[in-house]
């Protein structure tokens, strides 16, 4: 028996999972879907996931922001496989997973998120206390980092700025026919 879950990897709570149960499963940001993820990329009821044939099919309801499966934006219903990304918007980011349980096994769950509860292994009295491990963002396969076009606008603005001041210093100096005086006439 297996069973399917859904892991946030980006803010509003990286870590925090989601059990699938059920055969009509809503995502989006009201609470009364079974997925609720309260950030404003995601629309109030975002996507729909289906249990058919032993696994989860996922389809966008008309969010604005879209939905996608490891970076390509859904036009209709797929299928899940255990490792896919689904991302909602840009920066809803969660890992689809499947969870092999004995059959025999006495499980409570909830519909709602289940908070991961860290397990800190104990440090010698003497050793001082570990910083936690730093894990930069990562954009989902497919999606571009927003970083090249600042950059970009930055160099730009940089460049204007040293055409006025050179221009400001020609004007201020009285060098225009020293400078542009191929263009001038009569200098």
């Amino acid at each position: 028996m297996a069973k399917f879950q859904l892991v946030l990897r980006s803010d509003p709570a990286p870590g925090m999972t989601y059990p699938l149960e059920g055969d009509q499963i809503t995502i989006g940001r009201d609470s009364t879907n079974g997925v609720a993820i309260n950030h404003s990329e995601v629309s109030r009821r975002h996507s729909k996931l289906s249990f058919q044939g032993g696994k989860y099919v996922i389809e966008d309801m008309g969010s604005t922001n879209g939905t996608f499966v490891n970076g390509q934006r859904l036009g209709g219903q797929t299928v899940l496989k255990p490792g896919d990304v689904v991302s909602l918007g840009e920066q809803i980011v969660l890992m689809y997973d499947a969870i092999s349980m004995d059959a025999g096994a006495t499980v409570a769950a909830s519909r709602k998120a289940v908070h991961p509860s860290p397990v800190v292994p104990a440090a010698p009295p003497s050793a001082p206390p570990a910083a936690p491990a730093y894990s930069p963002p990562v954009a989902p396969a497919g999606q571009r980092s927003n970083t090249m076009p600042m950059i970009l606008g930055v160099g730009v603005l940089l460049f204007l700025c040293a055409c006025g001041g050179f221009l400001w210093w020609v004007d201020s100096t009285f060098r225009w026919c020293t400078f542009f005086g191929w263009i001038i006439p009569g200098c």
